[in-house]
């Protein structure tokens, strides 16, 4: 697996922040950060309760970076294995860095419960997001005992 520098600072604050607390963390990605919570998880046990995983970029297993273009970080593979904690995947119907189907995809690989945001976009404070309530349910909800359905 072949991370840039960036990446690597990235997963080291994962890491920092997982083990920070008494209790297990309960971690929030958006986008890229997503899929270094993937890595993470493929390469640790830590103590980690849960995990939101909002709008991942779909990584197409075939991409490589333009040798003359700037890449803050690099990951030129997506972990497709459960994780090893309860995870929620939230997914937009008009996201521009996934489709729907790619969100379902990452969702039944990673064993996440998927989470139907609607016309979103990205959920990113370029599609006017600010607080988001929908957001704060469900990182509730991951506190609570997980009760299948």
């Amino acid at each position: 697996m072949a991370l840039s520098v960036g990446a690597g600072w990235a997963l080291s604050a994962v890491a920092s922040s997982a083990g920070r607390e008494d209790e297990p963390a309960i971690l929030v990605a958006h986008s890229a950060g997503c899929l270094t919570v993937a890595v993470w998880a493929s390469q640790h046990v830590g103590p980690v309760r849960a995990a939101l995983l909002v709008t991942p970029p779909h990584l197409d297993p075939d991409w490589t970076a333009d040798p003359q273009e700037t890449v803050d970080v690099i990951i030129d593979h997506v972990p497709r294995e459960p994780l090893p904690f309860r995870s929620i995947l939230v997914a937009s119907r008009n996201d521009p860095h996934a489709t729907y189907e790619q969100f379902e995809a990452y969702a039944r690989d990673w064993g996440s419960e998927l989470f139907d945001a609607g016309t979103v976009g990205h959920l990113d404070s370029k599609t006017g997001f600010g607080a988001w309530p929908d957001g704060q349910r469900l990182v509730r909800s991951l506190t609570q005992p997980f009760l299948p359905g």
